[in-house]
């Protein structure tokens, strides 16, 4: 057992190694919200949502732990567990569910059921999306969390909170506020740290330096993809306080780092590829926000899903990309 630049490394399956490398898998698993097999980033992500939030660091360590811990039980390839696959949409669905859910007994219950149930539909699309080599991202926190919102018109001891969308037909919006330097330097950061549904101008820059700590690649292409969303909503006209929360921004944060990198070898043609990807991350994000408005549901991380779907079973077709494996 030894420590290397990502976190712990094992040798063997010795049971004298088990809580560590489980400690391990799991920080890994929050690591891998950003894409980021990392125990270092994903202790830092915890720690700068612990900064926000000690409710939202605490979800985020259960709905992992119980999410990774299932994946465990049911046997599922040791080296998938702990590369962190299978912690990073229980922490989203945890965090997700006492951010739009009132937080208590039924909600927390909620948490680690839909955090487990994470894991299954996990190994669904992994099994799925096998053939073309696809990427589940982050769907199964999208579809688990949907679900369980879409539960509480049916559910009376399930009480939303006031951030779930008002259920309504969408309504054209004018130009609200005026966009300044401040503006532009909150939402910077607001845009990375809404990954894990934080709005915390501190916390942003704690994600920042857990992902350069993990890569500076993506580091800048997190910093970079954030700016363009808030680039894309100012210049489209977006409201002012939603460009300073950072809500246009986490998506393309998301599918800046998956295609400026990970996804792809990083050379000009990937480049090119990850920005008009994250250029239309924020205005798929507008499409599926207006989309959903009438159920009352939020967009979530649904646009990056989707966009980088559709880039990644484009690519083949494109030989100036190279995959990375």
């Amino acid at each position: 057992m030894r420590f290397s630049s990502a976190g712990l490394v094992t040798d063997d399956e010795a049971p004298a190694g088990f809580f560590p490398e489980f400690v391990d898998s799991v920080l890994r698993g929050i690591g891998q919200v950003m894409l980021q097999n990392n125990s270092y980033a994903g202790l830092i992500f915890l720690i700068g949502i612990g900064y926000n939030s000690t409710l939202f660091a605490l979800a985020a360590l259960v709905g992992t732990t119980v999410s990774t811990a299932t994946a465990m039980v049911l046997a599922v390839d040791r080296s998938l567990v702990r590369v962190g696959l299978f912690g990073f949409n229980g922490a989203l669905v945890a965090i997700a569910l006492l951010y739009f859910l009132q937080p208590g007994v039924l909600a927390w219950s909620c948490v680690i059921v839909a955090s487990a149930c994470s894991t299954i539909v996990m190994a669904a699309l992994l099994r799925l999306f096998g053939t073309w080599k696809v990427p589940a991202l982050t769907a199964p926190f999208v579809l688990t969390s949907l679900c369980v919102f879409l539960a509480t018109a049916r559910f009376g001891r399930l009480e939303s909170t006031h951030l779930l969308p008002t259920a309504g037909l969408p309504k054209a919006v004018t130009v609200e506020g005026v966009v300044v330097a401040s503006t532009v330097a909150e939402g910077l950061f607001n845009g990375v740290s809404q990954v894990f549904f934080q709005e915390n101008i501190v916390t942003g820059v704690l994600f920042a330096v857990g992902l350069l700590i993990s890569s500076r690649v993506a580091c800048v292409a997190a910093l970079l993809g954030s700016l363009t969303g808030l680039a894309v909503a100012w210049g489209m006209g977006a409201a002012e306080p939603a460009i300073r929360a950072g809500a246009f921004g986490f998506n393309s944060v998301l599918t800046a780092i998956a295609l400026g990198g990970t996804l792809f070898v990083l050379n000009t043609a990937s480049i090119s590829y990850a920005l008009l990807a994250t250029i239309a991350t924020a205005v798929v994000f507008a499409a599926i926000s207006a989309a959903l408005e009438p159920l009352g549901m939020p967009a979530l991380t649904l646009p990056f899903v989707v966009v980088v779907w559709t880039f990644a079973l484009a690519s083949p077709l494109f030989p100036g990309l190279r995959a990375s494996n």
